[in-house]
């Protein structure tokens, strides 16, 4: 059997990107309309960023935040314990063999793009990375 020369390494296959699209876009929709019977989880706006799904498709780990960020300890009590109501609803909405366990971790995200475009608007950073042209280096050879 010949190896795919596509999928190198130990990233997520197209079908693990395609189902866990699926996944997010229904669990946001399930969300959204406040579908579940929990009106502490119905209060809360919650942006689900991504879903990871394992190979074999039978978890979804989704990572979400809630929105303004206000809550963001307990958003993740409130989905683990709905988890089972959420898990049908969005199985309904897939046409898979196995609805996949869902799993929930806070969407980190965001922090890490402010800690990076903190790090880089320091000047001691900015001095580092700036052209300079008293070097003779034009960067195009």
């Amino acid at each position: 059997m010949g190896k795919n020369k596509f999928h190198d390494g130990p990233g997520p296959s197209q079908r693990q990107l395609r189902v866990g699209e699926l996944i997010r876009r229904s669990l946001s929709e399930v969300l959204a309309r406040g579908d579940v019977h929990d009106p502490d989880l119905n209060r809360m706006s919650i942006t689900v960023g991504e879903v990871r799904t394992s190979p074999d498709l039978r978890i979804a780990t989704a990572y979400v935040l809630p929105l303004g960020g206000t809550g963001r300890d307990d958003v993740i009590g409130l989905l683990a314990r709905n988890k089972g109501e959420l898990r049908r609803l969005v199985s309904k909405k897939l046409a898979l063999k196995f609805a996949p366990d869902l799993r929930f971790q806070l969407d980190e995200t965001f922090d890490r793009m402010d800690e990076t475009r903190r790090m880089l608007n320091r000047d001691d950073v900015r001095r580092d990375t700036a052209a300079d042209p008293d070097s003779g280096e034009s960067g195009a050879e």
